[in-house]
């Protein structure tokens, strides 16, 4: 039987509406249910605190509990597979961070590419690395310690919080940006790395500046220049007032699985970017050493593949390889 053009066409239309009905549905009601947001480090530290106060505000604001849940093991990967791998209906979100670009260049054996596979939904915050030394240390200034370690090659140990993370690559890039070579020694945490920088065991850090702010604020440490303006040492000069082009911070945001709805998404990062606009949450995260920020989806997209070519560079030059 022969339809009337206009019949048929009424019909197709109504058929190719159909899918998006549900999904409009969706995001008109999501959330109905509890929300997991999946952290890669363990209870008690910055990922988790931070996970937590977000998932609270989430809870107060779109009804739904908002439930952090751990999933720790190497450098993040371990809840980043299983981010990857959940079902994309916004019911599983990850708290991503700059670990999860640079480990896309030391893990060679991922069954996942995250630039790829996941659906950015919001920047959240951003914390500079400080350059620091101990009072003792002949340099004052960063031309100074770039002239004192050429005059010394192979003699200066650089720590950090752990191979791979924010506080190694950050030294290695200013290495490669430099010209010069100093060993690394790696730690568990910043604590321990902390502890040696201040016996004179290791000479220079480029820590987190939340982990160090009481030491610097005691004289117990003197920095020499930061990866970003922050307000927490606004005397401080800039790494790239002297190497110029270099930059280097420690970032996080929530992602989704890759298909997770668009509309789902905008309703997600509107609630994220109006938690971050509020300023009780701005300091909650100064005194954490974060400075909050907002942006769109597709601007955390592109600075999640910006970090991910840059630290894959970094990652090759200094020949870092997964622990």
């Amino acid at each position: 039987m022969k339809l009337p053009r206009r019949r048929f066409l009424h019909l197709s239309t109504g058929a190719l509406a159909m899918p998006v009905l549900p999904r409009a549905a969706l995001a008109r009601d999501y959330p109905t249910r509890p929300v997991r947001i999946l952290v890669g480090y363990s209870a008690g530290g910055v990922s988790d605190i931070l996970a937590r106060i977000l998932a609270q505000k989430l809870s107060d604001r779109l009804g739904q509990p908002f439930i952090v849940e751990d999933r720790p093991g190497a450098a993040s990967n371990v809840a980043a597979d299983a981010l990857v791998h959940a079902d994309a209906d916004g019911y599983t979100l990850f708290l991503a961070g700059i670990s999860n670009a640079i480990n896309a260049a030391i893990y060679k054996d991922l069954d996942f590419n995250f630039a790829r596979d996941v659906a950015p939904v919001a920047l959240m915050s951003r914390s500079p690395l400080v350059m620091e030394v101990s009072p003792s240390f002949p340099a004052k200034t960063v031309p100074e310690f770039i002239a004192y370690a050429k005059a010394h090659a192979g003699t200066l140990n650089m720590g950090s919080a752990g191979t791979g993370g924010a506080t190694h690559v950050a030294g290695e890039l200013f290495q490669m940006m430099a010209g010069i070579k100093m060993l690394h020694v790696p730690y568990r945490g910043s604590p321990p790395a902390l502890s040696d920088l201040l016996a004179g065991r290791v000479q220079v850090m480029f820590d987190n500046v939340a982990a160090s702010i009481a030491l610097i604020r005691s004289g117990k440490l003197r920095p020499l220049a930061v990866s970003s303006r922050t307000e927490a040492l606004p005397g401080v000069p800039l790494i790239s007032d002297f190497l110029s082009g270099y930059e280097a911070y420690v970032w996080n945001g929530v992602v989704a699985p890759k298909a997770c709805p668009p509309e789902i998404v905008n309703t997600l990062n509107a609630a994220i970017n109006a938690i971050v606009a509020d300023p009780q949450f701005k300091t909650a995260l100064d005194h954490m050493g974060n400075t909050a920020v907002s942006d769109t989806p597709a601007e955390f997209g592109a600075l999640i593949a910006a970090d991910t070519d840059k630290w894959a560079k970094v990652v090759q030059f200094a020949g870092i390889k997964a622990e």
